[in-house]
């Protein structure tokens, strides 16, 4: 364990829940050679849901300086995610835990900072920016941008103390997992740090992983029923705006016109605001707003395509369904530890 961290921060460990398909032998040593970078600092877990073969691959390219551990078959309509975090905090026992995707990459500085800040704090959730930034990693920037102005981010990665969760974890049978260790700490008394300052590099996806996010993060938004409602309103609010501005006449098409720019400029102006938050300028480029409004009519489709998931009993995620996004802090206040039926 390095000498110059504090003693209070010397009991953390990293762990990774992965599941790949299969290798690509690029990716695998790129990944490696970083996994063996934070192993030098703190301990490194990976809990891997791979097939075997590929498993093994794995374990052999980062070596013995990480430690692999098997995840169980994943259960019909649980999130593997959260599955292999728990089979990651079950082998282990540090007291501070950061938990990462397999796109985030800290550098020493972040990791002592997100482990540091766990002194005032039972969960910290550090912002996670792009790099490179191709143009879908801009367009789902402003997401990030917007979701800054209003509050804060969801990053691929946090940090928290192990007994904000204690030996009960938190529920598996939930798409947006993260706003569900949140709300789980938070039901149990625990304090949450936001710190949108705290800046974690993130890798983009590839074109076909950002396709099929689309859907997948408008869905989230049943978890938060105001901004649903909202993110429903905008197809409909949208669609009424264009046709008067194209087919309207008079008042009516300069009412339309005006509707649009409101809306799309709004949305530049409210993503903008997010960039400026928190030291936001010094890592986000200065035309990372400028994408909010394609971000707005993404989501004014998907929104509904979400809703109608939803109806048809969950939304398709690796290879199952999730219907619940996440339970609400009542829910959880009432039935804290998890273990309910899934789609509950």
């Amino acid at each position: 364990m390095p000498e110059h961290l504090p003693d209070r921060l010397a009991d953390a460990v990293y762990v990774l829940p992965l599941r790949r398909p299969g290798v690509d032998p690029g990716e695998l040593a790129e990944l490696a050679a970083y996994l063996r970078g934070v192993a030098r600092r703190v301990p490194v877990v990976v809990a891997d849901g791979s097939p075997a073969g590929v498993r093994d691959r794995h374990a052999a390219a980062w070596g013995a300086g990480v430690r692999t551990v098997v995840v169980p078959t994943v259960p019909h309509r649980t999130n593997g995610k959260v599955v292999g975090v728990r089979a990651g905090l079950a082998a282990t026992t540090e007291a501070l835990v950061v938990v990462a995707d397999d796109d985030v990459r800290y550098d020493d500085a972040a990791l002592d900072r997100v482990l540091a800040a766990l002194g005032d704090a039972d969960l910290v959730v550090p912002q996670n920016v792009f790099a490179p930034l191709p143009w879908h990693a801009r367009w789902d920037t402003a997401r990030s941008l917007v979701n800054r102005a209003f509050g804060h981010d969801y990053a691929g990665t946090v940090a928290f103390r192990r007994t904000a969760l204690g030996a009960a974890g938190y529920d598996p049978h939930v798409l947006f997992e993260n706003l569900e260790l949140e709300r789980t700490v938070r039901s149990r008394g625990g304090r949450v740090l936001a710190a949108p300052g705290l800046v974690v590099r993130r890798r983009p996806p590839d074109l076909r992983r950002f396709a099929e996010q689309r859907v997948r993060q408008a869905y989230d938004s049943l978890a938060q029923p105001p901004r649903l409602l909202a993110e429903l309103a905008l197809a409909p609010l949208l669609t009424a705006a264009a046709t008067l501005a194209v087919r309207g006449s008079g008042h009516g098409r300069q009412s339309g016109r005006v509707v649009l720019v409101a809306l799309l400029a709004g949305s530049v102006a409210v993503a903008e605001a997010g960039r400026r938050r928190a030291g936001g300028v010094e890592h986000f480029p200065a035309t990372a707003a400028l994408w909010a409004p394609a971000w707005v009519l993404e989501r004014a489709l998907c929104a509904w395509l979400a809703a109608g998931w939803w109806l048809c009993g969950g939304v398709p995620y690796a290879g199952t369904r999730l219907r619940c996004a996440a339970h609400t802090r009542h829910r959880l206040r009432r039935q804290p530890v998890p273990g309910r039926a899934p789609g509950a």
